[in-house]
């Protein structure tokens, strides 16, 4: 190990050969293995050892079920690496997830537009540099103009990614809905090839998961698009074609699950035995 290379994480595992050599080899089987990650390769140990550079991954994969035994297993990544896949399973898939994309993308130096998208409108943002740091809830991006820019990514709410133009050369861009504050926002993030792929990856598995938190019925989406399109709350009954007990018991639960979020309330009132008695009093004096 490098006087500059970390240890990110040291656990228990298996993996799976699935492809040697451009063939695939649907006779495989998990082997136990200890996995140790560093911020410059994954290093699986076994009988033997089996090393890859994290710069010679070309693509991660959730799934690559090559036979019954892959697909019997829920949790892996999949590395493809040359004319070869990896299938790694750690003791604590979600663990080692984020160490991974720690371990590849801490550090990185990448160029980002931000905010590219601001509460609808496209802003006249120039590319800038920005240092990554991951973590289990957040990207965060220190920007060479001094913003801090924090993608939360429970938040992300949409994923696009093109091949653009970026300084002069031909790079993947990756565009990502979040928030800030009350205003949603878009970021555009471009690297190197490495750096893209493990981004996307990463990013791609937030908005896969914010989707399967939320299991919605039709009317909370109606609801929801109704909002996003400026039908105000009070009107979300007859826009809808809900009653208003409906309409709030929605409300509560959207808030629950951090879609909505509570900007006033009001508070209902009813008058009391002594409160009818003022009223009483008073259209009397009339």
């Amino acid at each position: 190990m490098s006087d500059t290379e970390k240890k990110i994480a040291d656990m228990q595992g298996r993996y799976l050969q699935a492809v040697s050599q451009g063939q695939r080899l649907t006779d495989a089987e998990w082997q136990d293995c200890r996995i140790v990650l560093t911020t410059e390769r994954i290093a699986l140990i076994a009988d033997g050892k089996r090393q890859v550079a994290l710069t010679d991954i070309d693509r991660i994969a959730d799934r690559f079920d090559v036979n019954q035994r892959s697909a019997g297993v829920s949790d892996y990544v999949a590395l493809h690496v040359g004319e070869d896949v990896l299938l790694v399973s750690a003791s604590t898939h979600e663990a080692f997830e984020t160490d991974f994309y720690r371990a590849s993308l801490d550090g990185a130096v990448i160029l980002a537009r931000h905010p590219a998208v601001k509460g609808g409108v496209v802003q006249s943002n120039e590319w800038t540099k920005g240092r990554l740091k991951v973590s289990d809830e957040a990207l965060r991006l220190a920007m060479a103009d001094g913003q801090a820019v924090d993608i939360d990514r429970a938040d992300i709410g949409d994923l696009t990614v093109e091949e653009k133009q970026v300084t002069g050369e031909e790079r993947t861009v990756i565009q990502v809905e979040h928030s800030e504050g009350e205003t949603s926002v878009e970021s555009h993030l471009a690297g190197e090839e490495f750096h893209a792929t493990v981004l996307r990856t990463m990013l791609e598995d937030s908005v896969e998961q914010n989707r399967a938190d939320l299991d919605l019925s039709s009317t909370e989406k109606r609801v929801i698009m109704a909002l996003h399109s400026g039908v105000s709350p009070f009107d979300i009954p007859n826009f809808v074609g809900i009653d208003v007990e409906k309409t709030e018991a929605i409300f509560d639960r959207l808030i629950e699950l951090d879609v909505i979020s509570v900007l006033r309330e009001r508070t209902e009132v009813s008058l009391t035995t002594k409160g009818r008695r003022v009223a009483g009093d008073g259209m009397g004096e009339q």
